[in-house]
């Protein structure tokens, strides 16, 4: 008997144990402090909308205004009989025949993009604006149906292969774009902001009079920001794939990978950004002078190509760029974390150069 008392009593100690050591847990200053930043997150109607709804609204309006769509038939006018049945022979072009004076007002009011009309010696004369691509096009693709009716036969035989797979529209350009811009986004101003208010309010000054260590607060804002890292890259991608079937074609941990890096250089840039500054006007005015270049310049909806090779070099150091870069090669080319080295490699030298700059000039006060 004694000993089944034993077993009972044990076994009652341990299971009041259990209760004991979860308490234990959620009353650990690191969880309560992480707790803190998810009920201020979700507190802000305006923080929910920039970071689950915006991007979805973004790439639903240009995903769809920027479709792929087949090409457009472009209106065209001829004043004679041979020249209207001579390019209507042409699919890309629609055709009305028009007295000449009736042709002209056409064109001058922009219903048609080109105008054929005789000229002398047998020649056939274009009118159409150079400046408009609609009327250079209609141009080429009049001119060579006018010289196949006039009896042209091409030197090389050609065909064409039609290739419509994902990966090469806007919109699987843009997916990668966005989740770049909103792991920026959702990383420097959560980091800035709530560290700014939290010293404008001298909140900070009292929690560094507490027992608590000084790592444990900034340690919850990276906890936080890891447990709505997976919620923030799913809301996006899982759009894209579900409304455009923009392609995952690299491994999942390895996107994983990307998104925590890119994360994590930004939280320390935003860290950095709020290390210093005592009102929430002063922190906005750095974030978007930091932000708004890289919005430009780093790809999120043009290619940064476009911009002067002198400037390259300067782009390619962006953290934003780096990660764009990466996830675009990873998803659309299947790209694997050891051929994705030179971007990664970047955004960890912004990690750790902002990491330490941020600790070494932050006040508590």
């Amino acid at each position: 008997m004694s000993e089944l008392a034993a077993i009972l009593n044990g076994g009652a100690r341990e299971t009041a144990a259990k209760p004991a050591r979860a308490s234990a847990f959620m009353d650990h200053p690191l969880v309560q402090l992480t707790l803190v930043r998810f009920r201020e997150f979700r507190r802000e109607p305006e923080a929910l909308f920039w970071v689950f709804v915006f991007p979805i609204l973004l790439a639903a309006g240009l995903g769809i205004a920027f479709r792929n769509r087949p090409a457009d038939v472009l209106p065209v006018a001829a004043v004679t009989r041979d020249l209207t049945g001579a390019l209507q022979r042409e699919k890309l072009l629609r055709v009305r025949q028009l007295s000449p004076a009736a042709a002209e007002e056409a064109l001058r009011a922009g219903k048609v993009a080109l105008l054929a009309a005789p000229g002398p010696g047998g020649t056939v004369t274009y009118r159409y604006d150079d400046t408009n691509p609609d009327g250079r096009a209609a141009r080429m693709l009049a001119d060579a149906a006018i010289q196949r009716a006039a009896g042209r036969t091409d030197p090389a035989a050609s065909r064409d292969l039609l290739v419509r797979e994902p990966g090469s529209r806007y919109i699987d350009f843009l997916i990668p774009g966005l989740l770049g811009m909103n792991l920026m986004g959702s990383a420097i101003w959560g980091m800035g902001f709530a560290i700014v208010d939290a010293r404008r309010k001298k909140l900070m000054k009292r929690l560094i009079a507490t027992p608590m260590p000084r790592s444990y607060y900034l340690l919850s804002f990276l906890l936080s920001r890891m447990s709505l890292l997976a919620i923030e890259v799913g809301v996006v991608a899982g759009f894209g794939r579900l409304a455009f079937g923009v392609p995952m074609r690299g491994s999942i941990p390895s996107l994983a990978g990307l998104c925590v890096l890119g994360s994590l250089a930004f939280s320390a840039l935003g860290l950095l950004i709020a290390s210093r500054a005592r009102t929430i006007e002063a922190a906005s005015g750095l974030m978007n002078v930091t932000m708004m270049p890289m919005w430009i310049l780093s790809g999120v909806f043009f290619s940064s190509e476009r911009f002067p090779a002198l400037l390259q070099p300067a782009i390619r150091a962006l953290p934003l760029t780096a990660v764009i870069d990466a996830l675009r090669a990873n998803m659309l080319q299947g790209a694997g974390l050891s051929q994705l080295a030179p971007q990664m490699g970047v955004l960890a030298a912004w990690l750790i150069a902002c990491f330490a700059l941020a600790l070494k000039l932050f006040r508590w006060r």
